[in-house]
Parts: C-alpha cells; sequence; structure tokens
C-alpha cells in the first residue's frame, strides 16, 4: 500500500514513468516542502512587504516571489532531465541542460498578495515534453505532469500525470504523505467562487450566469453559496475536494488580451487536474488544453470544475455568440 510520495513515484516508475521525469517530479516536492519551511516563519525573518521590482507581469515583487522563484530555479538544475525553466517571474525561458527532454513551467508563488495576512497561497506547476525552444509553446494536452502545493493551515500538495488526481499532506517529519488517492469533481455543485468586485466588467454570459446562481427563479430552486478566496491554489483545492466552480472571466478590460491569468502558469496545469478528475475547464468558447500558446505569459479566461455547471455556462456563451 502507497504512504508516501517516494512509494508512489517508484510505483510509477515501475509502470513505465521515465526516470528523468521522476526526478522532476521529486524536486518540485522538496522544493516546495522548502518553500513551506520560509513561509512559516517569513514575518519573523523580514520577507514580508513589497520590493522595488517589478517582474513581466507588471507586478511588484514581494521578497518571497524572489525567494520562491530561485528555490524552484535550483530545483531545476538539479535536475539532468530539465531543458528549460519557465517561471511567471522571469521575462524568459531559461536553459538548464542542454540534452534535457522535459521544459518545467511554473508560477513560484501564487497569492502572494495573500501573504500578509496569512491567507493560503501556493506554488503552481506544469511539465511538458521540450527538448527545444520551440516546444515551450504547446498546448495544455501535451502536459505530462501537473500540479500544486497551497500552503495553508497544513501543507498540501496535489499531483497528475494525468489519469489520476492524488492528494498529499506534508508531515511533521517533512515526508509527503499520502492523503487521498483519485481525487474526482462532483459534476452538480452549489458553490462559485468568483470576484463580485468585477460585476461591471463581466460580459453577457457571466452576468446571466450569477444572476441565476444568486436570484434563482420559479424554475429552480437551488441555491448557491459564494466562496472566493482570492487564491487560485486554495480555491482550486476546495474544488478538488468537495465540487464548485471557479470562474476568473476575461473582463471588459482583459478583453484585447483575452482575460487575466497565465496559461502556461495557471490556467493549463489546473485545467488538467481539474479534467483528470472528472471536471471540466474552459475559457467559455474553448477547451484550455486545446489552446496553443502564442507567447510564454499569455493570458486567458479561466472558468473549470464541476462539469454540469461548466457546461451551462459554456451554453450561455453559445447562445450569446
Amino acid at each position: 500500500m502507497i504512504r508516501t510520495l517516494g512509494e508512489w513515484i517508484t510505483q510509477h516508475v515501475a509502470a513505465g514513468l521515465p526516470p528523468d521525469l521522476a526526478t522532476i517530479v521529486a524536486e518540485i516536492a522538496s522544493a516546495s516542502a522548502e518553500l513551506a519551511s520560509q513561509l512559516r516563519t517569513a514575518p519573523l525573518d523580514g520577507l514580508t512587504g513589497a520590493t522595488e521590482s517589478v517582474n513581466v507581469q507588471g507586478e511588484v515583487q514581494k521578497p518571497l516571489d524572489i525567494l520562491a522563484n530561485d528555490i524552484f530555479m535550483a530545483a531545476c538544475h538539479r535536475c539532468a532531465g530539465a531543458s528549460y525553466a519557465v517561471s511567471e517571474e522571469l521575462d524568459l525561458e531559461t536553459p538548464i541542460h542542454a540534452d534535457g527532454r522535459f521544459a518545467v513551467i511554473f508560477d513560484p508563488l501564487d497569492g502572494s498578495s495573500n501573504l500578509d495576512v496569512n491567507v493560503t497561497v501556493g506554488s503552481i506547476f506544469s511539465v511538458i515534453p521540450a527538448a527545444f525552444g520551440d516546444a515551450l509553446l504547446s498546448p495544455g494536452n501535451t502536459q505530462v505532469f501537473a500540479g500544486f502545493a497551497a500552503y495553508g493551515p497544513a501543507t498540501s500538495l496535489v499531483l497528475t500525470f494525468g489519469t489520476s488526481v492524488d492528494l498529499f499532506v506534508l508531515g511533521g517529519d517533512g515526508v509527503w504523505q499520502l492523503a487521498r488517492s483519485g481525487l474526482t469533481v462532483p459534476v452538480d455543485t452549489t458553490e462559485i467562487a468568483i470576484n463580485s468586485s468585477r460585476e461591471m466588467q463581466w460580459d453577457k454570459a457571466i452576468s446571466g450566469y450569477v444572476a441565476a446562481c444568486f436570484r434563482p427563479t420559479k424554475h429552480s430552486d437551488k441555491v448557491y453559496n459564494s466562496r472566493w478566496v482570492g487564491s487560485m491554489v486554495a480555491d482550486i483545492l476546495r474544488i478538488l475536494i468537495r465540487g464548485g466552480v471557479f470562474l476568473y472571466p476575461a473582463g471588459k478590460k482583459a478583453a484585447k488580451t483575452g482575460g487575466r491569468l497565465r496559461l502556461l502558469y495557471e490556467a493549463n496545469p489546473m485545467a488538467l487536474l481539474i479534467t483528470t478528475a472528472g471536471g471540466a475547464a474552459t475559457t467559455g468558447k474553448h477547451p484550455i488544453l486545446d489552446l496553443t500558446p502564442t507567447e510564454l505569459h499569455q493570458r486567458v479566461a479561466v472558468i473549470l470544475g464541476s462539469r454540469n455547471e461548466v457546461d451551462n455556462i459554456r451554453a450561455r456563451y453559445v447562445l450569446d455568440s
């Protein structure tokens, strides 16, 4: 019986997982554990607040953004199978090993604006086959591995190779323990995660859907609850465990860029996790995993979670087209 991440990886290698990919998974997990340790004492170590640096996204970096990026970059350099590291915090891809076969794509610290108020944050990561730089702009359906770490009351690690979604928790001894195997997103839900303060920016399909959720008619007695954390990893972990739908639509101001969340670092890995667990993921008009990126920091609209709710939203976009 599998009890630890090490045993889980060994089982996958025995079933045909390439050893160089297995090493990447192990090093990502190690980097996540290292970052979790740093986050626990960050306020005492003077690592809160902001720096004077701005990343490629135009976002003011926090000391822990930079530290987290350094931790994950170091993990990539320890992996002989890593060809490139692609970070949300860096303008361009970083060559790692000339003979590597896999690119490691990551948002080292997602939701860092929540750090100063002790709300769950996380790291999101993805691996694609990419021996050459031209392969970095590949659709999400080419991912061979994806996952995220959630740094909250417990430190959780959610992983998939595209066949099953498994949840690990970091023990006091520093060992990742398997907590739940084969996570499945319920097809129906009564929980919706959306930032209601952006309501004036929603398009017709999203406005109509949210209105129907919170103002049921005589044709529906289904009552929804709002569960917006403002930290994508926290919202997606909740959806993987008990269902729900997460919406980050493009909005009118983001219409030219297609959305606000990054396709490579956020949308693709989360979409692979959700769809592997039986949910669905779309921009509203296109399946997220079918999109071919046009540049490393491309942004998209993200709608994912319980299948019936996502199908409902997609149907509204069809009617409005």
